[in-house]
């Protein structure tokens, strides 16, 4: 039996999608985030020492990290589906380029994001505010805007009268991009219809909608 440890809002909707594409049986172990902190509560530590989600176990196996997850699940149980084109393929590097980069590249500006995000909420001295302002600001504009709207501007382009990210076929590419894609909607002011279009057709997407039933909907952050 595979058990996917989901934690409540997170990186764990794409690995549920995933087995529900490739028609698997898996239980999904949902784990509420720790009220104070926000993060994973210690109870993960006892599966895996780092703690993280997700985190699927297959039989013995107890593997970490999504993309390594992603890539697990395809080389055992999606050999025969058309979730990972021929490596002959004129696709294929297209294909290892998404896969790569939703982690690689996108969501580590997704995840700064979010911390100045949280920097802003934190409760702190008047006097202090002001400095910790401009020391976020000054990133914010210099290097994290710029290069979140390079970056969404890319994808955006990409996604112009495409289904999915290799064409008309859904692969496990747009089952890593599906969370950031959907993280970058929920938290950016800027104007991304062909992305908008793309994460609806995710989430109303008869597999993940499945998903979504077993871990209840995803709310960013």
């Amino acid at each position: 039996m595979i058990t996917l440890h989901a934690l409540t809002q997170s990186r764990a909707y794409r690995i549920a999608w995933l087995l529900e594409l490739l028609n698997l049986d898996y239980q999904a172990n949902v784990v509420a985030r720790d009220e104070t902190t926000k993060l994973a509560p210690e109870s993960l530590r006892q599966i895996h020492p780092l703690g993280k989600s997700p985190l699927l176990q297959d039989g013995d196996l107890t593997l970490p990290e999504s993309g390594a997850i992603v890539e697990y699940l395809i080389g055992r149980y999606g050999k025969d589906s058309t979730l990972k084109p021929a490596t002959d393929s004129a696709s294929y590097p297209d294909y290892l380029f998404w896969l790569h980069y939703a982690e690689g590249s996108l969501m580590p500006l997704l995840v700064m994001s979010l911390v100045f995000r949280k920097i802003d909420e934190k409760p702190m001295p008047f006097f202090a505010r002001p400095i910790a302002r401009k020391i976020t600001g000054g990133v914010k504009e210099s290097f994290l805007h710029p290069q979140l709207k390079l970056h969404l501007g890319f994808i955006e382009g990409r996604l112009k009268n495409q289904t999915w990210l290799l064409g008309d076929t859904l692969t496990a590419a747009d089952v890593m991009m599906s969370f950031p894609l959907q993280a970058a909607l929920a938290r950016s002011a800027l104007d991304l219809p062909n992305i908008a279009a793309y994460v609806q057709r995710i989430e109303t997407h008869p597999a993940y909608q499945r998903a979504e039933s077993k871990l209840g909907k995803l709310c960013i952050l």
